[in-house]
C-alpha cells in the first residue's frame, strides 16, 4: 500500500469509528442496518463480588452489557425476574465448583472469574437483539426462559441466553406472572417427565405423591399432574392445604401434625413420589410406592452439588456416581426405582408449558412482588422459607 493509500485508509477507519453505533435490526427474513445514539458497554444490575449472605448484594449501574458470542444467541430486555431458592444457595457459594467448570471447561481462567456474578434464574421480557442463526424469534418477541445457573442471571436490565433456552411467554399472562414458571417448570419436567415417566398420555389414574407441595416446584407440579388426569397428594403445613386444594390437589397431608409417614402409609400405594424435602424421607418414603410395577421414587434434594464443592470435580463425581448406584441398587431389589431429578434448561419444555398455560390448565402463583430496589427485601423472604409460589422482582415496565 502506497503511503497515500495508506493515510486514507487510516482516516477512513477514524471516522467509522466515530460514527454512531451500529445495531442489527431482523425485519421479515431480511437483517438490515439502522442506527442508534450510542452504544451501550454498561447497565445496572445486582451483582455479588464474592460469596457470602445477603450483604454481598451490590447494585452497580456498571455491570458489563451481555454481548452476543454466539450466532444462536438472544440478548432480553428483562422486565421481570423470578427468584428461587437456588438464587440464596448460589449468593452463599453451592456449587461453585460444578459451575466454575461448566463456565470454564478448560480451566483457562482465573480462580473467581465468575465475579461479578449476576444472580436470578427466570426471566420474561422482550427481545431487543437476535444472532443470524436465530430464526425462531425476532426483536420486540414477548419471550420467557429459565436461565441455566452457569450463565449470568435476570437480576439486571439485559441478558443473553440461547435461542433454545427460550420461548415466547404466554399470550395471558403478565410479566410478572410468566417470571413465576419458567425454572420451577423446567425441574418440574424434567423430574416427572424426563426422568419420571410421565405424560400426558400416561398419567391419567396415576397416584403421584409430592412431598412439600407449597414451593413453587410443588405448586407447578400439583397442576402440571391434574391437567394430564393424574391424582395427587401432597405434604404441607395445616394453613396450606386449603391453598393447595384449590391447585388441585386432590388430598393433603398436615406435617404440622406429627411425623407424615403415619397418614400417608395408611393410604393406597403411589406411582410415583417427587420429593421436594430431602433429608430422612428417603428413610421412609420409598415404602409408600407400589412394588414391581415400575413406580419411582424422583428427589430434587441431591449431594451432587455438595460433593464437587467439597471434594473437587473429579473425586465428587465418583461419590456421587457411587452413592447414586447404591441406592438404586437396593431399592430395585424391592421393586422400586429410586432416581435424582436435576434441572434442565428447554426452550421447547417452555412452548409445551406456554400451550397448558394459555389453555387455562396452569396459572401463575406470584406469592410476593419487589421492585428493583428492592433485591435484598427479596432474598431475605426467599431465606425465610415456607413460600406459597415464587418470590419475583420487577425489573422495568412491560410491554416492547
Amino acid at each position: 500500500m502506497s503511503s497515500s493509500g495508506y493515510l486514507v485508509h487510516r482516516r477512513l477507519l477514524f471516522h467509522l469509528c466515530k460514527s454512531p453505533c451500529v445495531l442489527k435490526r431482523r425485519v421479515g427474513q431480511q437483517r438490515l442496518l439502522s442506527t442508534s445514539g450510542r452504544c451501550r458497554t454498561i447497565m445496572p444490575a445486582w451483582v455479588i463480588d464474592k460469596y457470602g449472605n445477603n450483604d454481598v448484594l451490590r447494585f452497580t449501574r456498571n455491570a458489563s452489557f451481555p454481548v452476543i458470542h454466539y450466532p444462536n444467541e438472544v440478548i432480553i430486555k428483562v422486565v421481570a425476574a423470578g427468584l428461587n431458592p437456588i438464587d440464596v444457595s448460589m449468593r452463599g457459594g453451592y456449587g461453585s465448583s460444578t459451575l466454575s467448570m461448566k463456565r470454564d471447561p478448560l480451566n483457562i481462567k482465573q480462580s473467581g472469574s465468575e465475579f461479578p456474578l449476576i444472580l436470578g434464574r427466570d426471566v420474561s421480557g422482550v427481545v431487543m437483539e437476535c444472532g443470524l442463526d436465530v430464526k425462531y424469534f425476532r426483536e420486540r418477541d414477548e419471550v420467557w426462559a429459565a436461565i441455566p445457573p452457569w450463565k449470568q442471571g435476570s437480576l439486571a436490565e439485559f441478558v443473553v441466553l440461547s435461542a433454545n433456552e427460550i420461548s415466547h411467554k404466554p399470550k395471558t399472562l403478565s410479566h410478572i406472572e410468566a417470571a413465576a414458571i419458567p425454572y420451577v417448570a423446567a425441574t418440574a419436567w424434567s423430574a416427572l417427565v424426563n426422568t419420571g415417566g410421565l405424560s400426558k398420555d400416561k398419567c391419567a389414574n396415576k397416584r403421584i405423591l409430592i412431598l412439600g407441595g407449597s414451593g413453587g416446584v410443588g405448586t407447578f407440579a400439583i397442576q402440571m399432574v391434574k391437567a394430564w388426569g393424574g391424582h395427587v397428594t401432597v405434604t404441607c403445613s395445616q394453613n396450606a392445604e386449603r391453598f393447595l386444594k384449590g391447585l388441585g390437589a386432590d388430598h393433603t397431608v398436615d406435617y404440622t401434625a406429627g411425623p407424615v409417614e403415619e397418614p400417608l402409609s395408611q393410604l393406597e400405594k403411589f406411582d410415583l413420589i417427587l420429593d421436594n424435602i430431602g433429608g430422612d424421607t428417603e428413610r421412609w418414603a420409598l415404602g409408600l410406592l407400589k412394588p414391581w410395577s415400575g413406580a419411582k421414587y424422583v428427589t430434587l434434594v441431591t449431594p451432587f452439588m455438595q460433593n464437587t464443592d467439597l471434594l473437587g470435580i473429579a473425586d465428587g463425581m465418583m461419590q456421587t456416581a457411587a452413592t447414586v448406584a447404591t441406592k438404586a441398587l437396593k431399592h430395585l431389589v424391592k421393586g422400586v426405582h429410586y432416581r435424582w431429578g436435576f434441572f434442565s434448561p428447554s426452550g421447547p419444555t417452555l412452548d409445551e408449558i406456554r400451550e397448558m398455560v394459555d389453555a387455562g390448565k396452569i396459572r401463575a402463583v406470584v406469592e410476593e412482588t419487589f421492585s428493583f430496589s428492592q433485591v435484598p427485601q427479596a432474598f431475605e423472604k426467599m431465606e425465610k422459607g415456607h413460600a406459597r409460589g415464587k418470590t419475583v422482582v420487577q425489573i422495568s415496565q412491560g410491554g416492547t
